[in-house]
């Protein structure tokens, strides 16, 4: 606990300046609100006794005292509103980013296991919180702590047992106060996981509308959400039952305290132990006694919220990444493109069965590579063990000689370029999407990169040429259009290796004519593996290896194969009676 305290505190450090500030007025404000019933005392008790001249000189002054106070308290409060919100926003800001930077550095295991919806919580909603509380925490607490202690020693000193008897309920608040605390906490908690939930089915939801309509299961998806919502009503309403206890109990308490005061100063004047101006200062203070007490308790309430979203923020952050750069790993500049996989396994879960064992392979620079086999034979898999994406439960994958887990991740992605079934383009203009292949290209680099990828021809026929909109994921463009812009963003990127992970499958026959064009030319002179579906596209490969559960069962070109009469001209066979 101590460790996430110490953490919590450091996001203040940047902004000593701003929360020093921010403090000082809060302490300037409390002590403005603490002076005026003092200088109330004073009229009742002195001004009304003086003549009327006097009188009037010493009200208009202390008119004009209270107002300078008032206006005085008025920049206060607007300083720690404005310049707190404000600092409260920026440390939310480095969180995000810290977070954001984080998931950036998670390997693919990680996202295989979670929900993209319950992720994004975590850096919204989640962190809305804690920069509340990191605002409004210290901030209150200090108001607090200062007009609790001042309006008692002021109390004290009017009159020590009326004070006392107003100072004897505290206690009960405070064990009142702890034991719904308790039960607030795991309530909020709760709260977090449902909203997560709820978050991951829209996302769901949202992403797949096309799946929706299409099936018009619209009725179904409003099922499913109203189950998931109704989980979420549930733990509201657990927490807010917790929650209406606990204010109503405070209230009562703080008034309470009013009543018990009140019936006792009036007791103490019938046997003049105080005097009624005493009383009515009392009456005063009381209120600055009791409203640092409800200001805690909305604290507490902030508390719950912000440190169950920053207990989840930490969830996140103490993930260590799976794939990182070892400490001796090296960049590598100019890669000619030789792999060598050398007795390499790999599962990719413990006590799962492997998906690759003990595969050993030799591609020199600039072959071409094509893997063939049944869904579940660990083609894919093999393709994303070049990259980092995951890393080997044993053996070991050589680049140009040299151990891929020697080489820095960038140096080494940057080296090779994916080309999938599955395009992912983002949300912004052709042009945009492109320049992701190299940040920082100029136009006319990202212009050639398209004609090499027979894309330029469709795109100037766009609405607004390269500068136009493909909405989320590409939705405006067709299938071939999406790839083709895949492909000229790998062009741009230049890689030394390539991997088209079936990138032709889901396309139309003439769409793969010309996308099956852009990668040949890609694939010119680089080192090349190609996970074929239709094996008609692999048919003039230099290597073809055909993947079974038992690893590499057959290798070599698409005649070879046919004479070997084995797996592949199997598979062959079968595709083709299918086309047929």
């Amino acid at each position: 606990m101590r460790q996430k305290w110490k953490k919590l505190i450091s996001y203040y450090k940047p902004y000593k300046g701003l929360f020093i500030s921010d403090t000082l007025f809060a302490i300037i404000g409390a002590g403005i609100s603490l002076g005026i019933p003092l200088i109330v005392r004073y009229i009742t008790n002195n001004i009304i006794h003086l003549s009327p001249e006097e009188a009037f000189e010493g009200i208009l002054k202390l008119g004009i005292l209270m107002i300078v106070l008032v206006l005085a308290g008025a920049f206060c409060n607007f300083y720690i509103s404005y310049f707190g919100h404000m600092m409260g926003a920026k440390i939310e800001y480095d969180m995000r980013s810290e977070i954001f930077q984080h998931y950036q550095k998670l390997s693919f295991s990680f996202y295989d296991n979670q929900k993209v919806g319950q992720l994004m919580s975590r850096i919204t909603n989640d962190l809305f919180d804690i920069s509340e509380l990191l605002h409004h925490g210290p901030e209150d607490a200090v108001i607090s702590f200062i007009k609790l202690i001042g309006s008692f020693s002021i109390l004290f000193l009017i009159n020590w047992r009326l004070a006392f008897i107003g100072l004897a309920l505290i206690p009960i608040i405070l064990i009142y106060a702890i034991l719904f605390n308790r039960k607030m906490k795991k309530a909020f908690k709760r709260n977090r996981v449902k909203i997560a939930d709820i978050n991951a089915q829209i996302e769901d939801n949202l992403s797949g509308i096309r799946v929706v309509k299409s099936f018009a299961n619209e009725n179904i998806e409003n099922e499913k959400f109203k189950i998931g919502n109704d989980g979420f009503l549930s733990a509201k309403r657990n927490s807010y039952q917790y929650m209406g206890g606990y204010f109503s109990g405070m209230e009562a308490f703080t008034t309470m305290i009013t009543i018990v005061v009140l019936i006792a100063g009036t007791l103490f004047i019938t046997q003049n132990v105080i005097q009624v101006v005493d009383l009515i200062t009392f009456l005063l203070y009381i209120n600055n006694f009791t409203e640092p007490i409800k200001k805690l308790i909305t604290l507490t309430e902030s508390f719950q919220n912000g440190f169950s979203g920053y207990e989840r923020f930490l969830e996140i952050l103490d993930i260590v990444p799976e794939i990182q750069d070892a400490a001796d790993a090296k960049d590598i500049k100019q890669v000619t493109g030789d792999i060598s996989f050398e007795d390499v396994s790999f599962r990719y879960e413990e006590n799962t069965q492997k998906v690759l064992s003990h595969v050993n392979l030799e591609v020199k620079a600039g072959s071409y590579v094509a893997l063939v086999g049944s869904s579940g034979t660990g083609k894919t898999t093999l393709c994303s063990l070049i990259p980092r994406f995951y890393d080997v439960t044993s053996g070991v994958i050589k680049v140009d000689g040299i151990d891929i887990r020697k080489i820095t991740l960038n140096s080494l992605r940057s080296a090779i370029g994916i080309v999938q079934q599955d395009v992912y383009l983002f949300t912004g203009s052709v042009m945009d999407n492109i320049k992701y292949g190299r940040p920082g290209a100029s136009d006319e680099d990202a212009i050639e990169a398209a004609k090499c990828a027979n894309a330029h021809d469709f795109i100037m026929g766009l609405p607004n040429g390269y500068d136009t909109d493909i909405g989320q994921r590409g939705v405006k463009l067709s299938g071939g259009q999406k790839q083709r812009l895949s492909i000229a963003r790998v062009f741009l990127k230049n890689p030394s290796i390539l991997i088209f992970d079936e990138a032709t499958s889901a396309l139309d026959n003439e769409s793969e004519k010309v996308v099956q064009e852009s990668l040949e030319l890609l694939a010119k002179n680089r080192t090349t593996f190609v996970i074929a579906h239709r094996l008609s596209t692999i048919r003039n490969a230099q290597r073809i290896l055909v993947l079974t559960e038992n690893g590499i069962e057959e290798e070599g070109t698409h005649e070879d194969l046919i004479k070997i009469d084995g797996v592949y001209k199997n598979l062959y066979n079968l595709q083709f009676t299918r086309i047929n």
